[in-house]
């Protein structure tokens, strides 16, 4: 069973890797799967955040307080812990043929730590601004989805990563509603 689903997870990776391909994918996906290290998008994303925290409701600064534990818990359970319980090779380093269009990385695959942190934000953000929730999950789909088109993750490692971002970003929350409750009832979400 468990080969049965390898198969199907390396052939559905062939696909989206190699079988559905666009020109415009091509020069596009490597800016998507690595947006935050462009340092134009990354400064604007830092002075964006800075002024909703200044400018923001009191909604907006928590949602945006919360992200700095967010993406620390999201980042290290995943990247220190998951992935070196399961050292799954990245398709780049394991499979033959791959149409690799970024660096491959040197660490390993399962679960995608993009997928992860990305479905974190997005499903954190969704309970804070409920309108823009298509817009967040679109985004991190997205960001997913480029990981497998450009030839570092399997599906099943942005699939499993978007599941751990979400139960990630109920967890932090759940924790936040406990501790404001017990703690700081005056800072209860409006």
């Amino acid at each position: 069973m468990l080969e049965f689903l390898l198969s199907l997870d390396r052939s559905a990776f062939r696909f989206f890797n190699s079988g559905f391909t666009f020109s415009l994918f091509d020069s596009v996906m490597p800016f998507i799967t690595d947006y935050h290290k462009n340092p134009f998008v990354f400064s604007v994303l830092i002075l964006t955040y800075f002024f909703f925290l200044w400018k923001g409701s009191k909604q907006t600064r928590t949602a945006l307080l919360l992200l700095i534990p967010l993406i620390i818990f999201s980042d290290q359970l995943n990247s220190s812990l998951l992935k070196n319980i399961f050292e799954r090779p990245r398709p780049c380093v394991s499979l033959e043929n791959v149409r690799l269009l970024v660096s491959c990385g040197s660490g390993y695959s399962f679960p995608s730590s993009h997928a992860v942190n990305n479905f974190a934000i997005a499903t954190l953000l969704s309970m804070y601004f409920r309108n823009y929730r298509i817009l967040f999950f679109a985004f991190a789909s997205l960001v997913a989805y480029s990981r497998v088109y450009v030839g570092v993750h399997y599906p099943s490692d942005i699939i499993a990563g978007a599941l751990i971002g979400i139960c990630c970003a109920y967890t932090l929350n759940w924790t936040w509603e406990k501790i404001q409750t017990s703690y700081f009832p005056m800072l209860k979400k409006e």
